[in-house]
């Protein structure tokens, strides 16, 4: 049995989805590990790297498609239409692919995947349990944005974080409002308040205000009852109403913001806006908007994926994969995660999916020329796939 790892072809991915570190621990599985050529370039690690750590090296990206019984990948078909459709050919029938599909972003791609027999797992669908800690990539990546989106607020802003007691006078701290206490915005919190900023956030869920102060951040309660309990950690989808009623307050607490980092998703569906054209107008002059959900469509109402604009003098940056621009530790983080899910499934040279498994079963988007996912099947039938 054979565990593949090949080079991204998404647009300036830099990430690899197995460093030579977690090598060894696949080959326990009693698996061969081969890699494409060049898999780690961007990442920092060479061919000889993973040759050292116990893997093979193939430079035919052909063969290695056609041998490989699992494909571990960073960005999937669903996270990228124009992945290369010769490349889904060329694996065999029953194959496995692991990585971020984006199956509920893109359920027909996934049903077109399962009709040529391929079984996908998608590491978003991993449960946010105690068991599966090692294997949540959203957290590890989420992580990273959020550390990533601070200094890049602290980059693009016109003021400094820190207060500064200096010969010219006192140098007033920046205020960073951090909009959604997830993964990435606590991580946002943290660095801001490494920075000396002053932090205040802001998150639909009243049970992370703790979280939230532990960090030195002031948790901000708005006089709003939330309509949807989220599940695994995550906020849900709220009503139209809410969120402008939501836009109303939060307005009040903008106004002397001179960072807004915005971080709320909800898996599978757009972004929530979050920042009206109106608020984002009437923010303080020369503030500093930071979209991490630009690209499902941001919380801000004038984001622009993949660009800096200026909007009635406020920058509103919408970055996408911030992760990939730190591509040593997100591809370490990712790698443990992808190798230890992997380790799951594969036991003595063979893949075995035990569907009584929660882990398994939760991420298991397609299997046996079909999807099997209830989420994905659902989506399809609303689009009358």
């Amino acid at each position: 049995m054979i565990i593949a790892a090949i080079k991204e072809t998404f647009p300036r991915e830099k990430r690899t989805a197995l460093i030579p570190q977690h090598v060894a621990a696949l080959k326990k599985t009693g698996a061969e590990v081969v890699v494409e050529a060049g898999v780690g370039v961007e990442s920092l690690h060479s061919n000889a790297d993973y040759e050292q750590a116990g893997a093979r090296v193939e430079t035919r990206r052909e063969r290695l498609l056609a041998e490989a019984d699992v494909v571990l990948v960073v960005r999937g078909p669903g996270a990228y239409r124009e992945f290369a459709a010769a490349d889904l050919d060329r694996l065999k029938k029953g194959a496995a692919l692991i990585g971020f599909l984006e199956p509920l972003a893109e359920p027909e791609v996934m049903n077109t995947l399962a009709a040529r027999g391929l079984t996908l797992f998608s590491m978003e669908l991993i449960p946010r349990i105690t068991r599966a800690q090692s294997m949540d990539a959203l957290s590890s990546m989420a992580n990273i944005a959020g550390y990533k989106a601070v200094l890049l607020a602290a980059d693009t802003s016109s003021k400094m974080f820190p207060m500064m007691m200096t010969a010219a006078g006192t140098v007033t701290p920046a205020r960073v409002f951090v909009l959604g206490a997830g993964v990435a915005g606590l991580q946002a919190i943290a660095t801001a308040k490494r920075l000396g900023a002053v932090v205040e956030a802001y998150d639909v869920r009243p049970e992370v205000k703790e979280q939230v102060q532990s960090l030195g951040g002031r948790f901000v309660e708005l006089d709003l009852k939330t309509e949807a309990q989220g599940t695994g950690g995550y906020a849900a989808a709220q009503s139209e109403e809410f969120y402008r009623r939501q836009q109303e307050m939060l307005a009040k607490h903008f106004k002397t913001a001179d960072v807004v980092i915005t971080t709320a998703l909800v898996p599978g569906r757009k972004a929530p806006v979050l920042i009206s054209e109106e608020m984002a107008g009437h923010l303080s002059p020369g503030a500093v908007v930071i979209d991490l959900a630009a690209e499902k469509g941001g919380n801000c109402a004038v984001t622009e994926p993949g660009r800096t604009i200026n909007y009635k003098g406020v920058t509103i940056v919408g970055p996408v994969n911030l992760p990939s621009e730190v591509p040593f530790h997100a591809s370490q983080m990712y790698s443990k995660n992808v190798s230890a899910f992997t380790a799951l499934l594969v036991k003595g040279g063979q893949l075995q999916l035990n569907l009584e498994d929660g882990i398994v079963k939760g991420t298991l988007v397609a299997h046996g020329g079909q999807v099997t996912h209830p989420a994905v099947l659902k989506a399809l039938g609303e689009q009358g796939g």
